[in-house]
Order: C-alpha cells, then sequence, then structure tokens
C-alpha cells in the first residue's frame, strides 16, 4: 500500500505519464491528488506540496484519459474547500486559547472591524487570490476562522473559491497536451517548483526582518549603554 501511494507521489512528480496510466492505477491516483490537496489547503506545515502544479496535471490526465475530468473537478472541489474548512476551524479552536485572545485584545477595535468589514467584502476575492500562494492558502482561512461569526458565509465563499481555482488550473492542464512536449514539460515543471520557491523566499524575508530587527536592539543597547557611560 505504502510503495503504491509512493509509486504515484514520484509519477505526479517526474509526470511520469507511463506509471500512471498502468490499468488499476488510477484510484491510488485520485486518493493521492486528494489528499495532497486536503492537507495542503487546511494545515500550514504541508504548504510546500506543489498542489497548483497537482491540479494542473490532473487536468492533463484528464485529458488524455486516464482520469475523468468531471469526477476530478468534484474531488478537488471538495478536497480544498474540506481543507479551508479545517483550517477554519482550526482558527476558532485557536481563538478561544487565553494567549491569543490576549493577542486579539491588543488590536485596536477599530483594526479589528476593519478587519471584519474588508473580510465580509471581499472574502471571496481574498479566498481566491490566497489559493495560488503557498502558507497563505490556508493561513487566510484560519484568520477567518478567529475574526468570522457567520460560518454559511465561510462555506460559500470557500466552495466558490475552491471551485473557480480548480476549474482555471484543470482547464489549464487540459490545454497543456496540445502544446509541444518540452514546453508542457518546462511550464509543468515551474509550477511544480513554484510553492517551494514562493515559501523559500517567504522564509528568507521573514527570517532578514528579525536578523535586522534584533540587529537594531542590539545598537539601541548600546547607544544607551555610552548614554549611560557619559552620563556617570
Amino acid at each position: 500500500m505504502l510503495d503504491s501511494i509512493f509509486d504515484v507521489l514520484m509519477a505526479l512528480w517526474h509526470q511520469d505519464f507511463t506509471t500512471l496510466m498502468t490499468p488499476g492505477s488510477a484510484a491510488m491516483v485520485y486518493a493521492v491528488v486528494g489528499a495532497l490537496i486536503f492537507l495542503e489547503s487546511g494545515f500550514i506545515p504541508a504548504a510546500p506540496f506543489p498542489c497548483d502544479s497537482v491540479v494542473v496535471l490532473s487536468g492533463t490526465l484528464a485529458a488524455v484519459g486516464v482520469l475523468d475530468p468531471i469526477l476530478v473537478l468534484v474531488l478537488i472541489t471538495t478536497c480544498a474547500a474540506v481543507g479551508s474548512w479545517a483550517a477554519y476551524v482550526q482558527g476558532r479552536w485557536l481563538n478561544r486559547l487565553p494567549k491569543v485572545q490576549g493577542w486579539v485584545k491588543a488590536v485596536p477595535q477599530k483594526r479589528l472591524q476593519q478587519v471584519d468589514v474588508l473580510l465580509g467584502k471581499h472574502g471571496l476575492v481574498a479566498l481566491f487570490a490566497a489559493r495560488f500562494v503557498p502558507v497563505v492558502r490556508s493561513l487566510l482561512p484560519l484568520m477567518m476562522g478567529m475574526r468570522e461569526k457567520t460560518v454559511n458565509k465561510f462555506h460559500y465563499f470557500a466552495w466558490l473559491s475552491a471551485f473557480l481555482w480548480t476549474l482555471l488550473l484543470c482547464s489549464l492542464g487540459m490545454l497543456l497536451p496540445m502544446l509541444p512536449e518540452h514546453i508542457s514539460k518546462v511550464v509543468t515543471m515551474g509550477l511544480m517548483a513554484a510553492p517551494i520557491i514562493t515559501l523559500a523566499t517567504a522564509l528568507l524575508g521573514f527570517g532578514s526582518v528579525q536578523v535586522r530587527k534584533a540587529w537594531q536592539e542590539q545598537q539601541a543597547k548600546k547607544l544607551k549603554a555610552m548614554a549611560d557611560k557619559i552620563d556617570h
């Protein structure tokens, strides 16, 4: 069982259509694709998963007859929406922790009201845009769980944005077989690498901010120490 899952994962990563088109492998492909989409949509540690490219590749597999296009659309939409719901539930749970409540209470009420208005007015656009960005894909629903009061509204945003995201990327995947093979492979590999590059960039940016902050604090301490010496 584990060997079959690993083989499908490697075949998806290397775009090995020979393995993916093996008779009887379709069910495992559906299961692996669904699991990847759910985990990456609902849990921040799963952000490096190349889910955008997996959705595109699923569309390509549907175009060549390996997978059923309707089933792929329904499966990925459902897993993406349920994953967002899992992130939302995490936000609701975190909001009950005293430490997190203290952070929220430290934010001015006016700012919190602005967040609520933005989520209410632009929830669909925000969730749709977030689906193309690793980490943010699961982080935004988590934040909405902490602030959004209407669960039904969240479900509407989550399911509709998941459907639009899936439809767009699957359609792109269905068009790839029409391109020359070397071009379509480069495009797919670029989509595979994009989440890792984006995540690495975000981590480097966060690290640089932390280093700069520590350096500024150190300089401030040195200046304060010098000022104290002068006063004495």
